[in-house]
């Protein structure tokens, strides 16, 4: 083997130079360093290692380029080395530990009162149904009239839903009697404030020279759908013009109010 020993080797002309020819062989024995840290190399289309231990330092390949496995010096993939934009295949994922709710990305309050609904947020659960407050009221206090308008009976109660979409379960019952000629009736009626929301159609038919005495009772599943109070009360007539005695002095009228949670 011929040895050329120079200190220099520069182009003849222009600013190319060129070692070997194509199928040669270049060789940089062990110990020897091929320094071209201020230069710009460009390397072959394929890069070939003999035992895959090579380093490079803030290079960038083509994805296409890269093949087998890669691993990082230290063996850890931390966030830092994962493009943001990358998608990690769920199977590449070891969930063998728990995640915790601060890693959850969902929206809503996360803690130990909420659930994560379908629709990725958390919420926390409600009892449909619940009763959140009762409200009663009675009388015995009769009220005697011979109208064929509606009057108050006595029996009226305030509430304030805490909630729009809360029901109230309002329900009446009391004693009541007609006095009068053959086949007379009353009526009753239950009002949310000025708006009727049940009656008893017309209850009682006498039979002559005796009163008829009348167990009555009226409910209504109300949806208000406010806030704010609401008076509900009874109201009675006398259908045919006799004497009515609503909520009978002997016994008692009653209207009670509960408030579903919705």
């Amino acid at each position: 083997m011929s040895t050329l020993e120079v200190d220099k080797i520069i182009p003849q002309s222009g600013t190319d130079t060129q070692l070997g020819e194509s199928g040669d062989t270049i060789t940089i024995p062990s110990g020897a360093t091929l320094d071209a840290s201020n230069a710009t190399t460009t390397l072959p289309a394929n890069v070939v290692t003999t035992d895959g231990t090579q380093t490079l330092t803030n290079k960038s390949i083509a994805a296409t380029q890269l093949t087998g496995t890669i691993t990082p010096s230290d063996g850890t993939v931390t966030n830092a080395k994962v493009n943001a934009s990358a998608a990690i295949d769920y199977s590449k994922l070891n969930l063998t530990g728990n995640i915790a709710l601060a890693d959850l990305s969902a929206s809503g309050t996360k803690d130990a009162t909420t659930f994560l609904r379908g629709d990725n947020t958390f919420a926390t659960p409600t009892d449909n149904g619940k009763v959140l407050q009762v409200v009663s009221t009675s009388t015995t206090s009769a009220v005697v009239t011979t109208s064929t308008s509606f009057v108050d009976i006595n029996l009226s109660l305030n509430i304030t839903p805490s909630a729009t979409s809360s029901k109230i379960f309002v329900i009446y019952t009391g004693t009541n009697e007609t006095n009068g000629t053959t086949g007379q009736r009353l009526n009753l009626q239950m009002l949310r404030d000025a708006t009727e929301i049940a009656d008893s159609n017309v209850i009682g038919n006498i039979t002559p020279a005796n009163g008829v005495v009348t167990s009555a009772s009226i409910s209504k599943l109300d949806e208000p759908s406010t806030t704010s109070e609401i008076t509900y009360k009874m109201q009675g007539n006398s259908h045919d013009g006799t004497v009515v005695v609503f909520n009978l002095g002997s016994s008692t009228g009653t209207l009670t109010a509960f408030e579903i949670e919705g």
